[in-house]
């Protein structure tokens, strides 16, 4: 698995542990004080910066009383319920994120060829 597919992969994950606890209600702290960890450390599980390991997803998984299973397939469940709109303003976030990569990656390249162009103000010296 590649660094950008782990990425995506805990952010999903993450947005249903995070979907889970607002069907039910309950605050990060609850969830945070279920499993025996820092609120701050239940927030990064959330947002997918901390990489989810199976124990600690079985033990999400036990809380909310549903399978690791579920937990991992919600996203496609819920996509049938998001209304077109939202749907259609993060395909044009992502063409956007798109676009300014493409430009970064432009920027680069503007850079370093500049940077590997002598300058015809440069006086040689002798």
């Amino acid at each position: 698995m590649t660094d950008t597919q782990k990425k995506k992969t805990n952010k999903t994950i993450g947005q249903n542990i995070r979907t889970l606890r607002h069907q039910r209600g309950w605050s990060q702290e609850d969830v945070a004080n279920r499993l025996g960890i820092s609120i701050p450390a239940f927030s990064k599980i959330e947002t997918g910066v901390t990489d989810i390991n199976l124990s600690r997803l079985e033990q999400i998984a036990d809380i909310y009383e549903i399978d690791v299973v579920q937990i991992i397939a919600l996203e496609s469940e819920d996509v049938e319920q998001t209304p077109s709109n939202l749907i259609m303003l993060q395909k044009k976030l992502t063409d956007r994120e798109s676009e300014i990569v493409n430009l970064q990656r432009k920027v680069i390249l503007l850079y370093e060829e500049l940077r590997n162009t002598k300058s015809p103000l440069q006086v040689t010296s002798y």
